[in-house]
C-alpha cells in the first residue's frame, strides 16, 4: 500500500468538506487473526434480509457493511463476529460500494438512486449526500479514495464521479475514453482501485470481463492485456496490495489474484482463491492476513426472510 498525502482533520470536514482516506481498503496494525483468548471467526451472520453487496475495513478490528435493501450499514466486530446495526437507512435508498477514511468516515456509493453519501462511522449520521446522477438509468456501484476525491463508478454510464475531499468544490464528472466502449442493458464499471503509482485508476467491466486502466488527467481508458485467463467475467469489488490486484468474480465464486506490470499495461494470473462457503461473494477488504467478503447470494430468493453471511480466507 503506498503513502498517502497528509489528511485533514475531522473538524475540518464537519465543517463542511469531505474527508480523505485510504486508496486501498486495508489495514494496518496488529491485525492478528486470533488472540490468546480465541480464535478470531472466520464466518459472521449479518441480519436476514440485509442483502448485503459492499464491505470496508478499516485500521480497527470492525467491518462495515451496507445494504441494497434499504441503504443501512451493519458494523461486526472481526475479533467476535457480533455486530449491531450503525445505520437504520431509508426507504428507496441502497448502499453499494463503500470506503472508510482514517478520519472515521464512510463514503457509500447510492447504486440506482445516483447518490454518493458521507456517514460517520462511530455515529451512523448522515454528514452529506451528493447527487451524481439522475434518480433513474443510473447505478453508482463503487468507491476508491485516492488523492483529494472519492472517485465512483457508473455502471450504466461510461463516467466516473469524483467528489471533493478535504475541501470545497463541484463534483468532477470523468468520461471514459480510448478503448472503452459501452454496452447498453448491462452492467459495465464495477470495482476501482486506485493504479500503484497513485496516478489513475483501475477499473473492472463486468461485462464481458475486463480490465481497465483510466488516466484521472483525461479519462482515457486503456483496456489491460490479461495473460494466464481469457477474461474477469463477473468481475465485481477489486482489492489492490502492492502490484497484486484482488478480482471478486461474484458468480463464479471465486477470487482471480493478478500481478499487474510496472505500467500498469499488463497482468497475469497468479493463482485463484475459492472456499465452500462462497455463495456469490462481491466485494473483499482487508484485514492483517485475511480477506473478508460478503456473500451477496444473487442466486437466491431475496426476501426478508433471507439469510446473509460475511466469511474470511487467507489472502
Amino acid at each position: 500500500m503506498t503513502d498517502l498525502p497528509a489528511r485533514p482533520s475531522r473538524r475540518a470536514l464537519l465543517g463542511g468538506a469531505v474527508g480523505t482516506a485510504l486508496a486501498v481498503t486495508a489495514a494496518t496494525g496488529p491485525a492478528r487473526a486470533a488472540t490468546r483468548e480465541a480464535p478470531w471467526p472466520t464466518e459472521f451472520p449479518l441480519p436476514a434480509g440485509w442483502l448485503p453487496e459492499g464491505i470496508t475495513i478499516g485500521a480497527r478490528p470492525y467491518a462495515y457493511q451496507g445494504s441494497r435493501a434499504h441503504g443501512g450499514i451493519y458494523r461486526t466486530d472481526l475479533r467476535t463476529g457480533r455486530g449491531e446495526v450503525l445505520y437504520a437507512g431509508a426507504t428507496g435508498t441502497a448502499s453499494i460500494g463503500l470506503k472508510l477514511d482514517r478520519d472515521g468516515l464512510l463514503h457509500v456509493a447510492g447504486g440506482g438512486g445516483g447518490t454518493a453519501r458521507i456517514i460517520d462511522a462511530r455515529t451512523g449520521a448522515i454528514l452529506r449526500t451528493h447527487q451524481l446522477t439522475a434518480a433513474t438509468g443510473h447505478f453508482i456501484n463503487d468507491v476508491i479514495l485516492l488523492g483529494d476525491r472519492a472517485w465512483f463508478t457508473d455502471s450504466r454510464e461510461a463516467v466516473l464521479y469524483g467528489v471533493p475531499r478535504g475541501r470545497p468544490g463541484e463534483v468532477r464528472a470523468l468520461p471514459l475514453t480510448g478503448d472503452w466502449q459501452q454496452l447498453p442493458d448491462v452492467n459495465n464499471a464495477n470495482g476501482i482501485v486506485g493504479s500503484p503509482d497513485g496516478t489513475g485508476l483501475i477499473v473492472v467491466k463486468s461485462t464481458p470481463g475486463e480490465l481497465y486502466h483510466v488516466s484521472l488527467r483525461t479519462g482515457a481508458a486503456r483496456r489491460i492485456t490479461l495473460s494466464g485467463a481469457a477474461d474477469v467475467v463477473n468481475g465485481d469489488g477489486l482489492l489492490r496490495i502492492g502490484r497484486t490486484l484482488y478480482v471478486v468474480q461474484n458468480r463464479l465464486n471465486l477470487i482471480s489474484v493478478w500481478e499487474l506490470n510496472a505500467k500498469v499495461t499488463t497482468a497475469t494470473l497468479r493463482r485463484t482463491i475459492t472456499d465452500p462457503r462462497f455463495d456469490v461473494p462481491t466485494t473483499a477488504a482487508r484485514f492483517g492476513d485475511r480477506l473478508y467478503l460478503v456473500n451477496a447470494r444473487f442466486t437466491s430468493p431475496q426476501t426478508p426472510q433471507t439469510t446473509f453471511t460475511a466469511v474470511a480466507v487467507p489472502r
